[in-house]
């Protein structure tokens, strides 16, 4: 029998993370080794556990998102390979997953055959990747959002005034108003709560 593949599993919801580390344990040639349930735990757990193969990460986390973890990893662990897992459909995410080193992207109500298959699969080299996310991230193109506008616009998302983002992002109001302003209208929103929806939709904060 060939090598067991090891798996570190991050997913929030303990429920979902226990069914899917249940489901991928059938399988003859997996084994999930650790599992977390924080983006924050992700790195420490890969640390600790020398011999993985391949990470499942879920998007949505507290700590840390799967795509920050997914980046975190492939700086440490080039050879390492990253499976991102997402409930929300959004083109964005998947460019972003991409851009941060992930060779899988799936949405996790794929049945765990599919799953268990994209395993084996990235494995062996080859990039697994939703079909229908695929076309919709093509109809979209790119992220039109420059970095320091989609973190301006991230920390507005909790109504923050353009004073207290000035502080926390150690920027002058003035430059504040100007990215917020850029990123308005480069989504075509009506103000940056809209701003903030239309980015969010897309996945692309």
């Amino acid at each position: 029998m060939s090598r067991m593949i090891k798996v570190l599993l991050a997913e929030d919801q303990s429920m979902v993370r226990e069914a899917l580390a249940a489901l991928l344990g059938l399988e003859p040639d997996i084994e999930v080794v650790v599992q977390v349930a924080r983006g924050d735990e992700v790195l420490p757990a890969a640390r600790a556990h020398a011999d993985l193969d391949v990470a499942l990460l879920d998007i949505e986390m507290p700590g840390a998102t799967g795509i920050e973890a997914a980046a975190q990893l492939h700086r440490e662990f080039p050879s390492l390979k990253l499976v991102v897992l997402t409930t929300f459909g959004r083109p964005g995410y998947l460019r972003t997953a991409m851009e941060a080193g992930a060779d899988a992207f799936l949405v996790k109500d794929a049945p765990a055959a599919q799953l268990a298959a994209a395993v084996r699969k990235v494995l062996a080299g080859e990039r697994v990747i939703d079909p229908t996310l695929a076309a919709a991230a093509l109809a979209d193109g790119a992220n039109p959002l420059t970095d320091r506008e989609r973190e301006v616009l991230r920390a507005a998302a909790d109504g923050a005034t353009n004073a207290e983002l000035a502080k926390t992002l150690h920027l002058s109001q003035g430059t504040v108003r100007n990215y917020l302003s850029t990123a308005i209208q480069k989504l075509t929103a009506r103000n940056r709560t809209e701003a903030v929806r239309i980015a969010r939709e897309k996945g692309w904060l």
